[in-house]
């Protein structure tokens, strides 16, 4: 997990071709008017998928972890936590599921605080829980970025 500052993006540049067009998809689009929805980037590659959504409690939340693709998570406007363990020490709450890339986990985790303008990056090894809020149930706009991790 690595979590940053959109400023701070060009340091993560070795991580690969894939992470550089992530990041730059990032500085290049007008976030704050891009629509929810799905965007398509480089095929099943990168897509980028755009939410609204309230923070909700952490007993609302849900530990996942993905196995395909890697998540860049970047807070276009809000703030909320964002949970973080590594995989391997969790019980399955719900199985893998294929179609979504998903799997859901509940165990130990410790939270940080990410702010518009910030970005976290949640690998295969990576259990995370968005969407969790601060103090109060706040509104958030968000963009994720799936990078396929192969």
């Amino acid at each position: 997990m690595i979590i940053d500052k959109i400023e701070n993006a060009n340091i993560y540049k070795n991580f690969g071709e894939r992470i550089t067009i992530a990041f730059d998809y990032i500085k290049s689009t007008d976030l704050k008017n891009l629509q929810q929805g799905k965007y398509e980037i480089e095929g099943k590659n990168i897509f980028a998928m755009i939410s609204e959504y309230q923070t909700k409690p952490e007993s609302e939340g849900k530990l996942e972890a993905h196995r395909k693709y890697l998540d860049v998570q970047y807070v276009i406007d809000g703030e909320e936590l964002m949970g973080y363990a590594p995989l391997g020490i969790q019980t399955i709450s719900e199985p893998y599921k294929e179609e979504n890339d998903v799997i859901f986990f509940s165990g130990e985790k410790s939270f940080t605080k990410v702010e518009e303008g910030m970005f976290a990056i949640f690998f295969p090894t990576d259990v995370h829980m968005p969407g969790i809020a601060v103090e109060n149930p706040l509104h958030v706009k968000k963009l994720v970025l799936k990078v396929r991790a192969d």
